[in-house]
């Protein structure tokens, strides 16, 4: 059994617009933030959260400076259901940024996002809550 807590909030689907400008955008594809169909983790939220706790592992660092808080973490959930443009919105340090991004490149793909029954690039912000006993 762990010996730390490891909460998920609810995932968050932010405003394309609010991030813009830390979205890679080589690829000429739009990517959309409000979908007919959003991309979902295989099995839904219930497998995202049990995906990410057994998975991710509090930092050393971060328990000896006593770091707790919420790193915010955005993506891009491509048309095939990769993941891709990862980067950390909002973090809190102590190695709990990298940790939290080797999570959510670790991810298996996801269904994608449909927008007139057509796969479509999907913007996605995942909180991940990172708590000391």
């Amino acid at each position: 059994m762990k010996k730390f807590l490891f909460a998920i909030l609810i995932l968050l689907t932010i405003s394309i617009n609010d991030y813009a400008q830390n979205i890679d955008t080589t690829d000429t594809e739009p990517i959309f933030s409000i979908v007919e169909e959003p991309a979902q983790f295989p099995g839904g939220d219930d497998a995202l959260s049990k995906f990410i706790h057994e998975n991710i592992k509090y930092p050393r660092e971060a328990i000896k400076n006593k770091i707790s808080g919420t790193v915010y973490v955005q993506f891009v959930v491509e048309k095939d259901g990769s993941i891709s443009d990862v980067k950390v919105v909002r973090g809190i340090g102590g190695g709990c940024d990298e940790e939290a991004v080797r999570v959510i490149t670790k991810m298996p793909n996801w269904i994608p996002a449909k927008q007139k029954g057509i796969p479509v690039r999907f913007f996605y912000v995942i909180p991940i809550t990172f708590v000391l006993p």
